[in-house]
């Protein structure tokens, strides 16, 4: 812009001012997108970006390739053109247990005879996709996908509504930059914008996508741009492909033993992080392969609270010249391999569709699959939600389905493989009465969900209604599950939750796999279960909609079970928890009769629970705070750290607001960490969350 100063159109003090605009909003969005440490809030980044977009409307001539008013999209293309990569984007060699990655290092150490311990890089493995960034002289020139790595599609005008892509390098002038730069990274959606993005096209009636990989890619070949600068797409840098006329002077945090060149890979990616690039902040230097076993193991488990999707994670060997010394396969690096995650998504045959009915009548469709290993289990079922989830997916036996499992999350099919349906495929049809017991079904005016009018009349709401009434978080029954239950219901010996404290050693040994000292075990476990709290007893109770953060908070302001049962709907609405409906919910269980009965026959067997009293200031000092967990924590898992928060007074929200008081941070935060930093939301981590408790002798 410098030589448009003498020109007769646009002023020098403009000219200063669009390059002192364009050079601080740069950095905001490089602290924002990249250091995650956003210096000034949305609002004044906004003002900013408002006055640079008034001064190049008012003068053209100011506006540049590289300008941050540049990230809103150009008009249609007609369609992508074919570019060639500098460097060939090859594939990496897949490890998928402990053995193929000590396959992998013996292959390394054997090829340089090397005696000392390989120092690699771990990299989270990213499921984006893949894509190519040129440089010419520190200004993004071009962008293209994968395509057959040798071949990609030209993407810039897409790649440049990215904020997290550096439309110039940072760190100084163009002598300072590569003459030529080719970048690698992995574009994706975080999970939040995905979670979003889908929301809205429910709300508009539009295509659902699958997974964030699938939408990333889709946003990707977009060939109207300003279509992709409305989805909240990120890239982290991972390699560099091509790099010409640069010296490798190292700046910002490189070694600075690398006078001529970077030496390591790790050097190489702390070297694009400076120059503007979002890299991951979970990359790791570790020293031989038991540390790259080991966080195979941390990364497992702290994969399912990432905000963003991983299918693996990428070793390399840090030394450049020992990279160069290897070299390369027909298709992939000597020096490099993938160890790949459980596949959390796969394809399978939906056989059937059956129909159950839980405790509160909900009946629920459940897809039986061919058995498929997706997710580190065997899958057989998934669920399939309600009536309008099977419609939105255009779902028939007989499909080829896509299904998808996440840590602990339920399996639930994810997407239909319309072109692999058979032609005898059949569509699902909804019973018009309940599956087990005749009962007519009805919905809610708001529901989207049938549910059996038949209430204690139904056996299969009798048993879920036991079942959640001796489960871990509520009696806590221990060697009651799901299957004695049923044969229990079914024989007669139950048909309420009371029954079971009238069960015989001489009833419990003749159930199906059942010895004595098992059922002997039952019976303690039961004797046991009698002394319990009242949060936990009214979760046991299974009152619709209260769960046990509500029926925790119930006991806290009643204090009795006698107080809480004669509560009317307005008394009721006075706890934070409980809006009209959930109120009404809890109304109507008291004023039946049978259910003041199953609780006067449960206090006759003999269970009792202390009544509380109202908490004071010094019992509860966070009383009237909302808290959030996020990220992993080492000491204690995030549903221990609710408790204790709870046990404070505290109220343990899952989002982050205004209204939030304090955040508490592990490991793998992501959207709401950021959130409560754009908000000026207090923020623990887990060491001074630890000293907090601590204060009160909740520590663990």
């Amino acid at each position: 812009m410098a030589d448009l100063a003498g020109s007769d159109v646009v002023p020098a003090a403009v000219v200063n001012e669009a390059e002192q605009l364009s050079a601080e909003l740069t950095e905001h969005s490089y602290r924002y997108y990249v250091l995650d440490e956003p210096t000034v809030p949305d609002a004044e980044y906004d003002r900013l970006l408002r006055r640079l977009m008034a001064l190049e409307e008012q003068y053209p001539q100011l506006k540049t390739s590289d300008s941050p008013t540049q990230r809103v999209g150009a008009p249609p293309l007609d369609a992508f053109t074919s570019v060639a990569h500098e460097v060939p984007m090859l594939s990496l060699d897949n490890a998928f247990s402990d053995e193929d990655m000590q396959d992998f290092e013996r292959r390394i150490v054997d090829r340089l005879n090397y005696k000392d311990e390989i120092q690699y890089v771990a990299e989270p493995k990213l499921d984006g996709v893949a894509v190519s960034l040129l440089y010419r002289h520190g200004v993004l020139e071009r962008g293209a996908t994968r395509g057959d790595g040798r071949n990609g599609e030209d993407i810039t005008e897409n790649v440049r509504t990215i904020d997290s892509i550096p439309l110039r390098l940072r760190g100084g002038g163009g002598e300072h930059f590569p003459e030529l730069l080719e970048v690698r990274g992995e574009v994706y959606l975080p999970k939040a914008g995905f979670e979003k993005l889908n929301e809205q096209a429910r709300n508009d009636g539009g295509k659902v996508f699958v997974n964030p990989r699938n939408a990333a890619a889709g946003s990707l070949r977009q060939l109207d741009s300003r279509i992709t600068a409305t989805r909240p797409l990120e890239m982290a840098a991972y390699s560099v492909g091509q790099v010409s006329g640069w010296f490798g002077k190292p700046e910002h945090n490189v070694d600075q033993t690398a006078v001529n060149e970077l030496a390591t890979h790790y050097e190489m990616l702390m070297q694009l992080k400076a120059w503007g690039f979002l890299v991951n902040n979970k990359v790791a230097l570790v020293e031989g392969m038991d540390a790259c076993l080991a966080y195979y193991q941390m990364l497992s488990k702290e994969r399912d609270g990432l905000n963003y999707d991983i299918d693996g994670i990428v070793y390399k060997v840090n030394d450049l010249a020992l990279q160069n010394r290897l070299g390369f396969v027909a298709r992939a690096p000597r020096w490099a391999i993938a160890r790949k995650f459980p596949a959390q998504e796969m394809m399978t045959r939906l056989l059937d569709v059956e129909f159950q009915v839980g405790r509160t009548g909900a009946v629920t469709p459940v897809a039986r699959l061919e058995p498929v290993f997706v997710g580190g289990v065997t899958v057989s079922n998934a669920t399939l939600h309600n009536q309008d989830e099977i419609e939105r997916l255009g779902l028939k036996i007989g499909d080829t389905v896509i299904v998808r499992r996440a840590g602990d999350v339920i399996p639930q099919v994810a997407g239909v493989m319309l072109d692999k349906r058979p032609e005898d495929a059949k569509p699902v049809v909804f019973p018009a009465s309940c599956p087990v017991c005749d009962s007519p079904l009805e919905k809610g005016e708001s529901e989207t969900i049938l549910r059996c009018s038949g209430g204690l009349v139904c056996a299969a709401q009798r048993k879920e209604a036991i079942k959640h009434f001796v489960s871990r978080k509520a009696m806590d029954v221990d060697g009651i599950g799901d299957k004695l239950i049923e044969q229990l219901v079914d024989l007669e010996l139950i048909s309420s939750v009371d029954d079971l404290y009238g069960l015989t050693l001489d009833q419990l040994i003749n159930m199906e796999r059942m010895a004595e000292k098992s059922a002997q075990n039952v019976l303690s476990a039961l004797e046991t279960s009698k002394q319990t709290t009242l949060p936990r007893f009214l979760y046991a109770l299974g009152i619709r909609e209260v769960g046990e953060a509500t029926a925790r908070s119930l006991a806290q302001h009643f204090g009795s079970l006698e107080s809480l049962a004669t509560a009317d709907q307005q008394q009721l609405q006075e706890v934070d928890d409980v809006g009209p409906v959930v109120a009404h919910f809890i109304e109507e269980f008291f004023q039946q009769s049978n259910n003041r009965e199953v609780i006067a026959r449960l206090q006759a067997a003999g269970v009792q629970w202390p009544d509380l009293e109202k908490p004071d200031e010094a019992q509860q000092p966070l009383a009237g705070q909302t808290w959030v967990l996020t990220g992993t924590l080492d000491s204690m898992s995030r549903t221990e750290g609710k408790e204790k928060l709870q046990q404070l007074g505290a109220k343990v929200a899952g989002s982050v607001s205004a209204k939030t008081h304090s955040v508490v941070a592990g490991p793998g935060a992501g959207s709401k960490l950021k959130k409560a930093e754009t908000l000026g939301v207090e923020i623990l981590d887990e060491p001074a969350f630890i000293a907090l408790l601590d204060r009160y002798g909740l520590a663990p």
